[in-house]
Parts: C-alpha cells; structure tokens; sequence
C-alpha cells in the first residue's frame, strides 16, 4: 500500500467518481434512448469521456505508485479516443444502408439568396 499525498487522493478520487458519472449516463443514455441514431450521438461520447477520466485516474495512480511514468492506461485511452468516432460512423453508415428513410432531408439545391 503506498501513501500518496492528500491532493492527488482527491484528485484520483474525482476522476473516478466523474469518470463513473459520464460512464453511468452515458450507459442509461443508451438504454433509454429509442432511435438509433440519438443513441449514437450524445450518449456514446458520455460513456467515452468517463471511460477515459478512469483511465487517466489510474495511470496517475499506478505512476505515483511505481515512481515512473505509466503508459499503459495513456495508450487504452489513445486507442478508445481514436476508435470510439470510427466506429460510431460505421454504425451510423449501416444503419443508413439498412433504412434509407432515417437519412435526413437533402438541403435545397437552388441559388441561396445572400438578404436571407
């Protein structure tokens, strides 16, 4: 067990208890939500963001803990934060594919009056 400053104890403690707060409604976003499409956009980016402070929470702990700089968690969250919104877009491309009538309407193609 390693005693680590008051400070950084509370400063993990955060992380985690908002890190656990955006995954919680991120998750319960998910659940609720009933088109596919609002799942994909709001609750997916919660769910992220607190997946990411936990990460971030024990990398800094592990780091304090060992003296030395820990990167395992850093690359989790590097590859969560670079896949998260490829993903999300392919999901949106086959769902699209799936029912084309989710596709929103297409913007008007005349000339755009500049007064307006």
């Amino acid at each position: 067990m390693t005693n680590l400053p008051l400070w950084l104890d509370g400063l993990l403690a955060a992380l985690v208890v908002i890190g656990a707060a955006f995954a919680l409604i991120g998750s319960w976003g998910l659940a609720k939500l009933s088109d596919f499409l609002k799942r994909l956009h709001g609750p997916t980016k919660a769910t992220t963001l607190g997946v990411g402070c936990v990460l971030i929470a024990s990398s800094m702990w592990f780091s304090a803990a060992q003296g030395t700089a820990s990167l395992h968690e850093l690359l989790i969250a590097l590859f969560l934060f670079m896949t998260a919104p490829v993903s999300a877009h392919l999901l949106i491309k086959a769902a699209l594919k799936l029912d084309p009538s989710l596709r929103p309407p297409a913007p008007p193609s005349g000339p755009v009056d500049p007064r307006v």
